[in-house]
């Protein structure tokens, strides 16, 4: 480090983060089960989209984000003034933390937790505070005893990546209504399109001011290459966020695309199906052979292994079948295994490579 140019304090306490795999070293056309991606992909209406913003790539986008604020207001009964986009959900949990946190001031959230809360709390100069699950699972009673007159933020993802566990919205509520008054609860609705009827916490969001969701376009959408996200919540903090929100932090490629993706809700309702039934499937495969996940809400399961070794061991044969799986020893799970769901080949194909490796110890 330079001696005198120096990174403000909590910048360099950040660990990189680590996306999944994609590839595996002398191993050709690996099948990727690492990052939760869709694997049918984005709809037909958003490819369609992405091929007519050719013709306009030389235009400046809109700064406002009208027409995709709106779409998402009418498809999910929102109001629009109160959306943000952002370049994927994490620019939406980057602005909150730059917004709401700084030096002197916690954000809270859970154990096995999403690794970007941390890394923001860092980036803003704020201390991360990391507050115990249990069995895999968001402690509100936890979060409520670890909330003091510093605690500016405390996330929640429901459900929660890596474990697909996931509270209620009673249990939510409890939680919103117990926290300090300076206090914002973030839920973290990367994954709720993967629940039938679930709100991701919007209801709770009309009844209180102190509650913000974030939602993101990569997960059932297929759309993780363009990264787009956005935001929920009242009036105050959407105002706030807006003022540090670059002009210009979405594309128009982006924008039209997520439009697009979003009022195609037949497809996300076939996805959402698609990924229940081989959600079950696999589960159930991996228990019938003494692997055991909890109960997943989300696109991917997590596998418990007896020991970070075997984990390990696993992870290693898995890779020289030609499969991707996620190690998550960075979320203080190491004996564990996120799989997400592919299609019927390849969860057929990741619970049969398991079992033989079950059968070689």
């Amino acid at each position: 480090m330079h001696d005198a140019i120096k990174p403000q304090s909590g910048i360099l306490d950040i660990a990189l983060y680590e996306g999944g795999k994609s590839h595996v070293a002398g191993v050709a056309n690996a099948l990727k089960l690492s990052s939760n991606e869709n694997p049918a992909g984005p709809s037909e209406k958003a490819k369609e989209a992405f091929l007519r913003t050719v013709h306009t790539l030389h235009r400046y986008p809109n700064t406002d984000h009208g027409s995709l604020r709106q779409a998402i207001a009418e498809v999910h009964g929102l109001d629009a003034g109160r959306i943000i986009c952002g370049a994927g959900s994490d620019e939406v949990i980057t602005f909150l933390c730059q917004a709401y946190a700084g030096p002197g001031d916690e954000v809270l959230f859970t154990e096995h937790g999403f690794l970007m809360y941390r890394i923001s709390a860092l980036a803003a100069g704020a201390t991360p505070v990391e507050v115990a699950e249990r069995e895999r699972t968001t402690d509100v009673d936890a979060l409520l005893a670890a909330c003091t007159e510093r605690t500016k933020l405390v996330f929640v993802a429901n459900p929660n990546n890596p474990t697909g566990t996931m509270i209620s919205a009673a249990e939510m509520a409890r939680l919103a209504g117990n926290l300090p008054p300076q206090a914002l609860l973030v839920i973290d609705g990367a994954y709720a399109e993967y629940v039938q009827g679930y709100d991701a916490g919007a209801n709770l969001i009309e009844a209180r001011e102190n509650v913000v969701m974030t939602r993101t376009f990569s997960k059932i959408y297929g759309l993780g290459g363009l990264r787009i996200g956005w935001g929920y919540g009242p009036q105050h903090v959407i105002d706030v966020l807006n003022r540090i929100r670059g002009p210009f932090n979405l594309s128009s490629t982006q924008l039209e695309v997520a439009e697009a993706a979003v009022r195609d809700q037949e497809w996300v309702s076939r996805c959402r199906t698609e990924n229940a039934r081989w959600r079950v499937w696999l589960a159930e495969a991996l228990a019938e052979i003494g692997v055991p996940t909890d109960t997943s809400m989300a696109n991917f399961v997590l596998a418990r292994l007896g020991d970070a070794d075997e984990a390990e061991a696993c992870d290693q044969f898995l890779q020289s079948q030609g499969l991707i799986v996620r190690r998550v020893a960075g979320y203080k799970l190491p004996h564990c295994l996120r799989i997400t769901i592919g299609d019927e080949a390849s969860c057929r194909r990741v619970a049969h490579a398991i079992a033989q490796f079950k059968g070689l110890r």
